[in-house]
């Protein structure tokens, strides 16, 4: 089978799901090609020969007010199917690839599509009036649509009134990869007997990064830790602000981005994730998988991942309800390491890469 994938290539999750995916399903045989402006951040570090990148180049025209890119993504994506032959595009994040993907079908007339929602797609861009319509009409005309959570799938056939079926098929974790390992960065960051959290995102509004840091602040009081944030993003400035006016400031290491983030959760004790909105939540399943349970908020599809074994989730901004939770979870670490990894092994990639594939059968045969 011959696949073209469309994702955002940063550190976001839909984009790391895509690769992970792309990539798997390379290791299993198929010609996988990504298409866009930039190769996807995961994709860098992969040699297989079956996979292939092709690059998108916007034309920037004194007349246009802004570059096409969804004009010219689709051309780009054209050229692939007619060179390549592909079978099937797997449009990741409904705006625009979702669309790209269908008015690609529409010029060619041979390939079949595969949309899989991840969350602000539908809880935010999509449903902005200017792109309601033709978002509902991208998805609708996909030939199978999937959502990465019960929740988002319900919200979706909600918010747009989707008239064909949502089916979730979740994202999913390496457990080869995402395991404890040397916590050898312990040392650099924290002193013996200090509580580790962590903290891993693109710092929007949307991850409540100023909770992050009062929720540390109240761990605090109680016991030595020390905060890890990795990332970074607009809302740096203002936890770092909040934290000098806590007077916890020198007990917070700012890190940066980080591609490779499996020794940095080896370090930590409990990954706190207080966003307002989760419609997956990959940061905690790669935490999970890594010994490391979850303080979080109950919101979105974070119930799903998190589920009983994983951690402690309340709701949205009690951030007295989540340190509380934090220190719960420090008074017996070794148990909740043991069962956050057994809940991650739900979300392997083995199961849920098994799922794409069938699912990528089936649309084949219809």
């Amino acid at each position: 089978m011959k696949i073209g994938i469309l994702c955002y290539p940063t550190y976001g999750g839909s984009g790391v799901v895509a690769t992970e995916l792309g990539l798997a399903m390379a290791r299993r045989g198929c010609q996988v090609h990504f298409v866009n402006h930039l190769p996807p951040v995961r994709l860098m570090a992969d040699d297989c020969s079956r996979v292939f990148f092709h690059e998108v180049s916007v034309p920037n025209y004194p007349l246009f007010p802004h570059p096409p890119w969804t004009m010219a993504l689709t051309g780009r994506v054209i050229q692939v199917i007619k060179e390549y032959g592909l079978d099937l595009i797997h449009a990741h994040y409904a705006v625009p690839h979702s669309l790209v993907a269908v008015m690609a079908r529409q010029i060619t007339g041979r390939v079949k599509v595969l949309t899989t929602l991840h969350g602000t797609d539908i809880t935010l861009v999509g449903t902005q009036p200017d792109f309601l319509e033709i978002t509902r009409f991208a998805i609708e005309n996909s030939d199978a649509v999937t959502a990465v959570s019960k929740a988002l799938a319900r919200e979706s056939v909600e918010r747009f009134g989707l008239r064909c079926p949502v089916h979730t098929v979740y994202n999913f974790v390496d457990l080869e990869h995402y395991k404890r390992r040397d916590e050898g960065l312990r040392s650099v960051y924290a002193e013996p007997g200090e509580l580790v959290l962590v903290h891993i995102s693109n710092f929007r509004p949307v991850k409540r990064l100023v909770d992050v840091v009062e929720i540390f602040a109240r761990v605090r009081q109680k016991r030595p830790a020390v905060l890890i944030l990795a990332g970074d993003g607009p809302q740096r400035c203002a936890a770092l602000a909040r934290a000098r006016a806590l007077g916890v400031a020198a007990d917070v290491r700012f890190v940066g981005l980080q591609q490779e983030i499996v020794p940095l959760l080896s370090a930590g004790d409990v990954f706190l994730l207080p966003s307002e909105k989760e419609s997956f939540g990959l940061a905690a399943l790669e935490a999970m998988a890594c010994g490391v349970p979850v303080v979080g908020s109950d919101t979105g599809g974070l119930p799903e991942v998190v589920g009983n074994g994983g951690g402690i989730l309340a709701p949205v901004g009690d951030t007295e309800a989540m340190a509380a939770a934090v220190l719960e979870i420090a008074r017996d670490l070794p148990a909740w390491r043991a069962s956050c990894r057994e809940q991650a092994q739900k979300f392997s990639a083995d199961i849920w890469v098994d799922k794409y594939q069938d699912l990528y059968r089936q649309v084949m045969e219809s």
